[in-house]
C-alpha cells in the first residue's frame, strides 16, 4: 500500500506537468491511468481534486471515466455527487451514472435519472435503455418497466437489437414469458444476435418451461457458452440432473469450453445423481484449466465427492484449498454428518471456530444434524441455544426441525413435541415426517396418529406416511387399525410410490424404476438379470448339495 500511495503522488505530479506542456488529449491518457492505480476512498478524492485544480471535472469524457471508476470501487454515492455538480451532462454522462448505479445496492437513482434524461433536453440512446432496464430487473419493478417500454417506443429504439433485449431481460426476469417472446418474435432480424436468443431462453428458464427453453436453444444458429450454460444451469435448477449432464457433456464435444457457472451446474448435477465417474472427469478438467484456485469450484468438488459417498476425495479437496469460505466449512460438516461421521462433523466445526470463520444459519444445520446422527443430545441442545445468544443467529424452522429430528431420534418424544407447540413457525412435512418415524422406532402410536393426520393435510399422497402408521400398528399387534389404514389408503387413491434406482456406466447415469419397461437396452438388460438369477439358484443349490453330503459324511 505505501508503494501505491508513492506511486499515486507520482503520477499526480505528472499529471499536473503534462497538463501545463501537453494537449489535453494527451493529459487524458495519463488521467485514465491515474484512475486504474486508485483502490480506495482517499486515491478517489486526491484524484478528484486534481481533476477540479485543472479543470477536467467539467469535461463529460473525463468526468465520465472518474464515475465510473468510483462505481468500480464501490464509492456510489460518491459518483452521485460529483454527477449532481456537473452543469451541463451529456446523454453520455448520464447513461454513465445511470450504468453505476444500477450496479448499486439501491438502484431506484438509476431510474430516477434515466427519466431526466428528456426533461434536460437529451433524447435517451441505446445505451441508456438497457443501462436502465437492469436496475427495473434488480429491483422487479415490472410497471416501471413498461412505463420505460413505452417510452422506447416514443424515441424509436423499440426495434433496436440491444433496448429489445433488454426488454426481453426484463420480461423473462419478471416472469411475463408472454411479452417477452410477442417482442422477440416482432423482431425480424433476429438471427445471428446471440444476447437476444440467450435471454429469450434465460426467460423460458426463469419460469421452469425447460421445453421451450431446449426447442429455442436448438434452433439457434449460433451459440456461445452463455447459451449452454443456461441451459445445464436450468436443467440442474427443476433436479432433471441426467439432461443437464447430457448438456454438458454435448457442449465439451462441440468444443465449446465451459465456464465457471457451467461446472457448478454440472457438478450440482453429478452431486444430486451420484455420478462420481462424470465427477471426476469435470473434476480433471477443472484442474487442466487452471481452475482449481477458486473457492467455488472447490466448494462444489467437495459437496459432489461427499454426495456420491467418497469423503475420502472430499477430504483431499478441502485440505488442498488455500482460502476456505464459511461455505466450504458447512459442506464439510454437513458431507460428514450424512455418512454419520457426527464425531468427525463436530471436530470440523471447531476447527472452523479456531480458524475464525464465524458459521451462518446453514451452518447449524449442518451441525445439529451431526449431534442428530451421533446421538449428543446435550450438545444439540447447546447450539440450538447458542445459536443466537452466541452467534445472534434467529433459528428458522430449519433449525428446530433438525432439533426436533434429534430429540425423536434419541427418543425424548414428550420434549420434541413441546419444542413443536412452542415453535414460532408452522409445522411442515418434514418435522412432522420426523415424529411419525420416531413414533414408529418407539412404538407411540398416539404420536404416530397424530403426525399422520397432519401429514395428509400437508402430502396427501405419500404412501410412505401411510405405510409407517400401518407398520407401527401392526408391530403393536393392532391388526385392525393396521388394516383401517391400508383401506384408507385405497380409498382414497393412495399408490405406493416406486422407488428409483440410478447407475452410473461410461459417465452416463441411468435411471431405473420397478416395472419399467422403457429403458431403450431393456431386453439386453433382462436377458443378463435372467442369467445373473439362474447361476445365483445353480450356486446356491450346489452349497446346499454340499452341505447335505457333509452331513451324511459326518453321519
Amino acid at each position: 500500500m505505501i508503494w501505491h500511495q508513492s506511486s499515486l503522488s507520482k503520477s499526480i505530479s505528472v499529471l499536473s506537468l503534462i497538463k501545463h506542456k501537453c494537449h489535453f488529449s494527451t493529459s487524458g491518457v495519463y488521467l485514465a491511468t491515474l484512475l486504474k492505480q486508485c483502490s480506495n476512498l482517499k486515491h478517489i478524492q486526491q484524484t478528484h481534486g486534481l481533476m477540479i485544480f485543472r479543470g477536467f471535472d467539467q469535461d463529460n469524457f473525463h468526468l465520465s471515466h472518474f464515475i465510473d471508476s468510483c462505481s468500480s470501487l464501490g464509492f456510489f454515492h460518491y459518483a452521485y455527487l460529483v454527477f449532481t455538480h456537473k452543469s451541463q451532462p451529456n446523454v453520455y454522462l448520464y447513461n454513465t451514472i445511470i450504468k453505476a448505479l444500477s450496479n448499486s445496492p439501491s438502484p431506484f437513482g438509476a431510474i430516477i435519472l434515466f427519466n431526466k434524461i428528456q426533461a434536460a433536453g437529451l433524447r435517451p440512446d441505446t445505451y441508456s435503455f438497457p443501462f436502465v432496464l437492469k436496475a427495473v430487473v434488480k429491483l422487479s419493478a415490472l410497471e416501471t418497466g413498461r412505463q420505460i417500454h413505452c417510452q422506447s417506443i416514443g424515441t424509436g429504439l423499440d426495434f433496436d437489437v440491444h433496448v429489445v433485449t433488454a426488454l426481453v431481460q426484463t420480461y423473462g426476469a419478471c416472469k411475463c414469458i408472454s411479452d417477452a417472446r410477442k417482442l422477440f418474435d416482432g423482431l425480424s432480424l433476429r438471427a445471428g444476435h446471440v444476447a437476444l436468443w440467450n435471454a429469450m431462453v434465460a426467460g423460458y428458464v426463469k419460469v421452469g418451461d425447460l421445453k421451450n427453453a431446449r426447442g429455442l436453444f436448438e434452433r439457434m444458429t449460433e451459440r456461445n457458452v452463455i447459451s449452454w450454460t443456461i441451459l445445464i444451469a436450468g436443467y440442474a435448477q427443476i433436479d432433471l440432473n441426467n439432461e443437464a449432464i447430457s448438456i454438458f457433456q454435448r457442449m465439451v464435444l462441440e468444443d465449446v469450453e465451459p465456464d465457471e457457472i457451467a461446472l457448478l451446474a454440472a457438478l450440482s448435477a453429478c452431486a444430486h445423481l451420484g455420478a462420481i465417474g462424470l465427477g471426476e472427469c469435470i473434476h480433471n478438467y477443472i484442474d487442466e484449466l487452471g481452475l482449481y484456485k477458486t473457492i467455488p469450484l472447490n466448494n462444489a468438488l467437495i459437496d459432489m465427492y461427499a454426495k456420491s459417498g467418497n469423503m475420502e476425495k472430499a477430504l483431499h479437496v478441502y485440505k488442498n484449498m488455500k482460502n476456505k469460505s464459511v461455505i466450504t466449512w458447512t459442506t464439510m460438516i454437513a458431507g460428514l454428518a450424512l455418512h454419520g461421521l457426527g464425531r468427525e462433523a463436530l471436530d470440523m466445526f471447531s476447527q472452523m471456530e479456531m480458524s475464525g470463520t464465524k458459521p451462518n444459519e446453514i451452518t447449524f444445520i449442518a451441525i445439529l444434524s451431526a449431534c442428530s446422527h451421533v446421538g449428543f443430545v446435550e450438545l444439540g441442545r447447546s447450539f440450538f441455544e447458542n445459536m443466537k445468544l452466541r452467534y445472534g443467529i434467529e433459528p428458522k424452522v430449519e433449525h428446530y426441525g433438525c432439533m426436533i429430528d434429534l430429540l425423536s431420534r434419541a427418543g425424548y418424544l414428550q420434549e420434541a413435541r413441546e419444542l413443536l407447540e412452542t415453535m414460532p413457525f408452522d409445522t411442515n412435512a418434514a418435522i412432522w415426517g420426523s415424529l411419525l418415524a420416531a413414533s414408529n422406532i418407539y412404538g407411540d402410536a398416539e404420536l404416530g396418529e397424530c403426525a399422520l393426520l397432519h401429514l395428509i393435510k400437508l402430502e396427501p399422497h405419500n404412501s410412505g406416511n401411510y405405510t409407517l402408521l400401518s407398520n407401527i400398528y401392526a408391530s403393536l399387534g393392532k391388526w385392525n387399525e393396521s388394516r383401517m389404514v391400508r383401506n384408507i389408503m385405497r380409498n382414497i387413491g393412495v399408490k405406493k410410490m416406486p422407488g428409483w434406482s440410478y447407475i452410473e456406466v461410461n459417465s452416463r447415469v441411468h435411471e431405473f424404476i420397478a416395472g419399467d419397461t422403457s429403458h431403450p437396452d431393456f431386453d439386453r438388460i433382462y436377458q443378463v438379470l435372467c442369467k445373473l438369477h439362474w447361476q445365483l439358484k445353480t450356486t446356491q443349490h450346489l452349497q446346499n448339495e454340499s452341505c447335505r453330503l457333509l452331513v451324511i459324511d459326518e453321519g
